[in-house]
C-alpha cells in the first residue's frame, strides 16, 4: 500500500487529515518544530520483535519513555528486542525513521499495533505517511478503525 493509496482511501471514507511537508526527521528531538506547526498528539513508534518471533509496533506519545521490559510483560510477549531494519522493510515497507502505524496495513496479520491509551483523549494523532519528510494529523478513532478494516490487530492499552 502506497502513501497515495492511503490518502485515496481516507478521502473515500471521509477521513479528514492535515498534512505538513518538512525536512527528514529521524528522532523525536528533531521533530520539535513539527509539533508546533501541526497541533496533534505526536508519536514515537517502536518496531519490536518478541522471543517467539512475533512483530509488534508500539506507538507512544512522543514525550514518553519506553520501558520494553514492562511493555513485554503487560502484553504477554516474553521479552522484546528491536526488530531488524530488514524486517521493517520486508513487512512494513518503510525504512528506519519512517515507522508509522499506517505501515502496518502492509503487514496485516503479521504485526500487532499497540497504541498508548492516552491517544483516545487526543483530538488528533500525528504520524508519518510512510516517509519521514511529512507528518499527517487525523482523528485517532479514524486511524484505529482504518487499521482494523485492513485486518491489522490493534490494542489500545495504558502502558507503564
Amino acid at each position: 500500500m502506497s502513501e497515495d493509496d492511503i490518502y485515496a482511501e481516507f478521502a473515500q471514507q471521509g477521513i479528514a487529515l492535515e498534512r505538513l511537508e518538512h525536512p527528514a526527521v529521524h528522532t523525536v528531538e528533531e521533530s520539535a518544530a513539527i509539533h508546533q506547526a501541526l497541533p496533534a498528539a505526536h508519536t514515537k513508534n517502536l518496531f519490536l520483535k518478541d522471543k517467539q518471533g512475533k512483530f509488534w509496533l508500539v506507538t507512544l506519545p512522543s514525550d514518553r519513555r519506553a520501558d520494553l521490559k514492562a511493555f513485554a510483560q503487560l502484553l504477554g510477549a516474553g521479552k522484546f528486542s528491536f526488530a531488524k531494519p530488514e524486517d521493517m522493510e520486508r513487512l512494513l515497507h518503510v525504512t528506519p525513521g519512517s515507522v508509522t502505524p499506517l505501515a502496518a496495513a502492509n503487514a496485516a496479520g503479521e504485526v500487532t499495533v499497540v497504541f498508548e491509551a492516552a491517544f483516545r483523549e487526543a483530538r488528533r494523532i500525528a504520524v508519518h505517511p510512510l516517509r519521514n519528510t511529512a507528518t499527517i494529523a487525523l482523528p485517532f478513532g479514524a486511524l484505529e478503525a482504518w487499521l482494523r478494516a485492513k485486518g491489522v490487530e490493534t490494542k489500545v492499552i495504558a502502558l507503564p
